[in-house]
């Protein structure tokens, strides 16, 4: 039934295995890429005819994670798959982008690339596997595709490479690039790192170009056993109308392209394609998109051949030059940071939003559920270009451009400890022509320092283009929109003075060498060093003082083991905290305490609350309590926290206390003195011992009781209150038994001495002699008898 054809070949010290034939057989490819215990299945289809009117190229890529690959049932309502994540977008675009410059020009047939995740190890990324499945599933498709191509994985730890690193090499190390290419030349990098030369970063980039060698061999040999027939392509020759068109309207575009404003250049442009359209008046629609598509072809080689005769751009600028530059921050009052950034026709208004860990993103996933303290958003609205288009919720290219924007700044950011904030960037892009991602850039790391986000370094990005036309090249510093549509590569390039923290390359050829790799990164430098000088005459450093708007959030450590009286009874005292201050109160697993608010007094109050519950009771220390109930023998007083002690009625007055609630009252706000605690933790309290009005301490003028007891002695204490007790239910005390009226002579002299008495106390005074009566006697009447 099956026709399954295998290669595995040993990639990075692990198996890479690519197998066809068995499942998915109705698609025009499909291959099931296994790497490690990842496993992904890409499938390709594609249109056998173009849709009637179209001229352009519908390459749809759709990567997917199941979350049954790693053992996990879906959050949320619906308990399955949904939209694309944040995530899976990325990687949809990581592997259209070195896939579609290499279909043939001219090919508009609608493909669709769908790679889904089946299993996951949690340590080989599916990324990586999905984009090789998908090159090998269109490299035996039959489909006109120039490949095949390959990606890698490259980490830096300890100034070694490593090759498809795991994700603890991968957090541990300086540098997380990916890389895909064909067998001669890279197609596509993407990348974060923390601060790495352009030497490194290079050599990262040419260690992955190599390692992917093997696995481009393994899918050539697998296409050699299953690849289908390729398909015939047809490309008309369109020399004659192209040589047509340039003879009507070269002179005029030459001319537009030397108008260095962007509006006017594309009304010159307009005018000159209008002057074109009575010349395919008469003819079929298909001819006249040709011409359309000629027009803008010809664009090309007229802005391409200026650039590599003269070094003439379209704005008038040589190859190196930057844009002008301006920079100024705080311009919205009630946002806890923002810029604006302009560079030439580019601008950007960026925001900061600073907030607590209740604000943190919540990313679920293959790996599982996790929370991102970092966000940068990115929106690209039509007016930013002059147009009238779609305005809602973010594309692909506003997600993409995002990211790379987070990855520049992100190693710059302080570490959770240092600033434990909740940490939001919005870029508004408010004009656009070349590189909005990278004004984003720049606008985000002066947003951020203004807002009090105590960077590691400012961050600064630039856009270079390339202009290709057999060996000769030339590199271009800070590429106009015209100048990214008509060159041949997108290279952005964001770090610090120090180094790179991110890099981006799209190339729109078969690629580039390393020699125009070197040349770009080495004139990126220096355009990203003139960037950041201009960006330093608007704000140097961050700010000492953050917006009076942005909350402020104090953390400190308390014992683990306290984490639950804090918190209280089903969260009781910590919602009371929350709700007499006015502050956030957070404490994580780990015992970290943080506080959040905009006024500082709440933060204080609510600081004092919590380390009150969790400190310990110092004794002969003074504390400011409220009395919670009153009992016959004292009052019990909360005096730190959750903590309460007793003030017992001989110490609450140095006068005699007949009755606690003649002198207290519940909710009455005392100041204790600390007097002792037992091995139980009950603790021993005084008020007489403190000025209740200033809480200053009051020396002990009572007379000491003989024996050390600081106790008043019993014949200070006055009657009893509540009378003769009467004969104890339970015998008495030890095994004695009742107490007999053995008559006054006899006394109390045949009971034996009391167990329960101190050696050193005391001995009771004389008690007055018993009437004839029986009147103070112990035993009541029915017991002795003496009444009927």
């Amino acid at each position: 039934m099956f026709d399954i054809n295998t290669v595995e070949i040993q990639w990075g010290g692990r198996t890479l295995k690519l197998e066809t034939g068995k499942v998915a057989r109705q698609a025009d490819g499909a291959v099931m890429a296994t790497y490690g215990e990842t496993v992904v299945l890409c499938a390709v289809t594609a249109a056998k005819s173009v849709k009637e009117g179209q001229d352009f190229f519908p390459l749809t890529v759709h990567y997917q994670e199941k979350f049954s690959a790693a053992g996990r049932i879906p959050g949320g309502f619906f308990k399955r798959e949904r939209g694309a994540t944040e995530h899976e977008t990325l990687t949809s675009r990581l592997i259209d982008r070195p896939l579609r410059p290499l279909f043939p020009e001219g090919f508009y047939n609608e493909i669709n690339v769908i790679a889904q995740v089946l299993s996951y190890d949690g340590e080989n990324e599916a990324d990586m596997v999905a984009m090789v499945a998908a090159s090998a599933a269109l490299t035996l498709s039959g489909v006109p595709f120039m490949g095949p191509i390959a990606a890698a994985r490259v980490g830096f730890v300890e100034g070694e490479y490593i090759l498809n690193p795991t994700k603890t090499q991968i957090a541990e190390g300086r540098l997380d690039l990916v890389v895909a290419g064909t067998h001669d030349a890279v197609m596509m990098v993407e990348s974060e790192a923390k601060e790495l030369s352009e030497d490194e970063m290079l050599g990262a980039v040419m260690f992955a170009h190599r390692g992917i060698q093997p696995v481009i061999d393994a899918i050539i040999d697998l296409a050699e056993k299953a690849a289908k027939e390729p398909w015939e392509l047809k490309i008309a020759d369109d020399s004659a109308m192209l040589a047509t068109i340039k003879k009507a309207v070269g002179k005029d575009i030459t001319a537009a392209y030397k108008l260095t404003q962007k509006s006017e250049r594309q009304q010159a442009l307009a005018d000159a394609k209008a002057k074109l359209k009575p010349m395919f008046a008469d003819k079929d629609s298909s001819t006249q998109q040709k011409a359309g598509k000629l027009f803008k072809k010809l664009e090309g080689e007229i802005v391409r051949g200026a650039i590599l005769k003269d070094g003439s751009r379209i704005d008038g600028r040589d190859t190196r030059t930057v844009r002008p530059i301006v920079s100024e921050v705080g311009l919205l009052p009630r946002t806890h940071g923002s810029a604006l950034f302009t560079r030439g026709e580019t601008q950007a208004i960026v925001t900061t939003t600073l907030g607590t860990s209740d604000a943190e993103q919540m990313i679920d996933g293959l790996d599982g559920l996790r929370y991102e303290r970092f966000m940068l958003h990115y929106n690209f609205p039509p007016y930013s270009v002059g147009e009238v288009g779609r305005f809602g919720a973010p594309g692909r290219r506003e997600v993409g451009h995002g990211k790379l924007a987070w990855r520049a700044v992100h190693p710059m950011l302080p570490s959770k400890e240092d600033f434990p904030y909740t940490v939001r960037v919005l870029s508004d892009i408010t004009e656009s022509n070349g590189s909005s991602s990278m004004a984003t850039v720049c606008g985000a790391s002066l947003a951020l320092m203004d807002a009090g986000v105590p960077l590691i370094r400012p961050v600064a990005g630039i856009a270079m283009g390339l202009i290709l036309e057999g060996k000769k090249f030339a590199v271009l510093s800070d590429i106009l929109g015209d100048e990214d549509h008509l060159g041949d590569m997108d290279f952005k390039v964001a770090g610090t003075s120090e180094g790179v923290t991110a890099l981006q390359i799209d190339i729109k050829i078969a690629g580039i060498t390393e020699e125009i790799m070197k040349v770009a990164l080495a004139q990126a430098k220096e355009g990203r060093a003139h960037i950041l000088g201009e960006m330093a005459k608007a704000l140097d450093t961050t700010r000492t003082e953050m917006s009076a708007h942005a909350p402020r959030i104090e953390s400190f450590q308390i014992d683990k083991s306290k984490i639950r009286d804090v918190i209280g009874t089903g969260g009781k005292i910590l919602r009371e905290i929350v709700a007499t201050t006015g502050a956030k109160v957070n404490i994580d697993d780990g015992g970290t305490v943080k506080i959040s608010s905009s006024d500082p007094a709440q933060i204080d109050a609510a600081e004092a609350w919590v380390l009150g519950i969790v400190e310990e009771p110092e004794v002969g220390k003074i504390y400011t309590g409220k009395v919670v109930s009153m009992v016959d023998f004292g009052a019990f007083v909360n005096f730190m926290g959750a903590r309460d002690g007793l003030v017992h009625i001989s110490e609450i007055k140095n006068e005699r206390v007949a009755v606690v609630k003649d002198v207290l009252n519940e909710g009455q706000q005392v100041k204790v003195k600390v007097l002792g605690i037992d091995d139980r933790g009950k603790v021993r309290l005084s008020m007489r011992l403190v000025d209740q009005d200033t809480g200053e301490e009051i020396a002990d003028t009572r007379p000491p009781r003989e024996g050390g007891d600081d106790r008043a002695p019993r014949s200070d204490r006055g009657p009893r209150r509540d009378g003769d007790r009467g004969p104890r239910r339970d015998g008495g005390r030890d095994d004695r038994g009742p107490r007999r009226d053995s008559g006054r002579d006899g006394g109390r002299d045949d009971r034996g001495p009391r167990s329960d008495r101190a050696p050193d106390r005391a001995p009771r005074e004389e008690r007055a002699p018993r009437s004839e009566d029986g009147e103070g006697g112990s035993l009541p009447d029915f017991l002795t008898g003496g009444k009927d």
